[in-house]
């Protein structure tokens, strides 16, 4: 089947440079050299002074926006975590009832989170993504420039106090400094490359040696500094002589292990992968299993050799499409913009939106969403290409069609949240 490409290939949009721009308040190299140089090998240090955010980046989540999320915003666990010498504390002691019409009992107690925080403990604000327009409107620009899902984290310190003991995260992060000193200390991994299965607490012995030995990296970061971290590298955090707010953003990046997955599962496809094991056969006795692992070894080769690429990529994008959320939309105003769409009206693509357009039998083109599927005829397939790879076109500007059929398909294309009012 031939899959049709917007601008920029397989299937893939030209990177806008919004996304651009998101990336470069995080490094203060060029994205060439980032990718070739740090970018899942070596930790990068971007000095405020180095980087185009001249307010640094209390824009995205300042302290007073933080209090404004732990005090009136109703928070709910697992929003917050709150840690203390290195362990979480329990939900317990700072959750409660929502009180009168909210008839739930997790919603953070802001007079609790002052007593833990006012005893040294230190505050993850999580799924800020999800949660901040400032962080949801960011993840989604640089997630478009590194092609990969994030999530945000927000890590409040009170002074001098440490949240979490040595570690490694088993994903890529950027460390984005908002407001106070954080002294940071980085080693080298004791896992290259860590799985998700693959936590730090199975390594605790040789993290904590690790760590006793020199750092490669030991720095206080600034307001406005910026650190990227490949996962697997280990660090330590601890606030200087003032409150720290820091963002995290994890980068959840796939492996050449997510293809091992998702070839394994396609080979049950395979009768002789299915077949069991001879009667009697002792799975204890290395001599009994030799003979059967040489068979399997053998079958899953040759099956291997068979593997279809675009199988493969579609099982890893459903994996991964869902991971990255579309641009928040505005039920109430896309509505309305459903009763006053004319020739004259302009709309753009949803930003964020992952989509692949593909021809179909019967004279019909496919276009594939995150959760569903959109069956169009395939004379629409032009203006399609068109608005999908704009940054926004007049309704009237659509081509292939005339103009009843270009608002048949500008309405549609609202209607499944598609396309926004420009």
């Amino acid at each position: 089947m031939t899959t049709i490409d917007p601008p920029g290939g397989h299937n893939r949009p030209a990177v806008p440079s919004a996304a651009t721009r998101a990336l470069a308040r995080c490094v203060s190299v060029e994205p060439a050299k980032f990718a070739a140089a740090h970018w899942g090998r070596a930790p990068l240090l971007s000095r405020a002074a180095e980087l185009p955010n001249a307010d640094g980046f209390t824009d995205l989540l300042s302290p007073d926006d933080a209090d404004e999320l732990l005090s009136r915003r109703g928070l709910r666990t697992p929003f917050l975590r709150v840690a203390r010498d290195g362990q979480l504390v329990s939900a317990a002691r700072f959750t409660g009832g929502g009180g009168a019409g909210a008839e739930i009992g997790d919603q953070v107690l802001d007079e609790r989170i002052l007593e833990l925080y006012a005893a040294g403990a230190t505050l993850v604000l999580q799924g800020l993504h999800r949660l901040w327009p400032a962080l949801i409107d960011f993840t989604r620009d640089l997630g478009t420039a590194l092609t990969q899902p994030l999530q945000v984290n927000a890590y409040l310190t009170p002074p001098g106090s440490q949240g979490f003991a040595t570690h490694y995260d088993t994903h890529d992060v950027f460390v984005l400094q908002v407001d106070g000193r954080k002294h940071w200390r980085i080693h080298p991994p004791v896992l290259t490359d860590p799985l998700e299965r693959q936590p730090w607490g199975g390594r605790a012995d040789e993290v904590s040696a690790t760590a006793e030995g020199p750092a490669a990296l030991d720095v206080v970061l600034e307001p406005g500094d910026a650190l990227y971290l490949p996962r697997g590298w280990l660090h330590s955090a601890q606030a200087q002589e003032s409150r720290s707010l820091h963002l995290t953003v994890g980068i959840r990046a796939l492996t050449r292990y997510a293809l091992v997955e998702e070839l394994l599962a396609l080979a049950a496809e395979d009768p002789r992968l299915r077949a069991g094991l001879p009667f009697g056969t002792d799975v204890a006795d290395p001599d009994a299993i030799e003979p059967e692992l040489t068979e399997t070894v053998e079958a899953l080769r040759d099956w291997l050799l068979r593997a279809d690429p675009a199988t493969v990529a579609a099982r890893l994008r459903d994996r991964a499409w869902p991971a990255a959320r579309p641009a928040p939309i505005r039920p109430l105003a896309q509505a309305a913009a459903l009763t006053t769409l004319v020739a004259d009206s302009r709309i753009a693509p949803r930003g964020g939106l992952r989509w692949q357009l593909t021809p179909t039998a019967g004279g019909r083109v496919s276009l594939r969403l995150t959760h569903r599927t959109i069956t169009l005829p395939e004379q629409c397939a032009p203006a399609l290409r068109a608005l999908l790879g704009s940054a926004g076109l007049r309704v009237g500007d659509l081509p292939g069609l005339d103009d009843a059929d270009r608002l048949v398909l500008a309405r549609r294309l609202l209607r499944e949240a598609v396309a926004v009012p420009a």
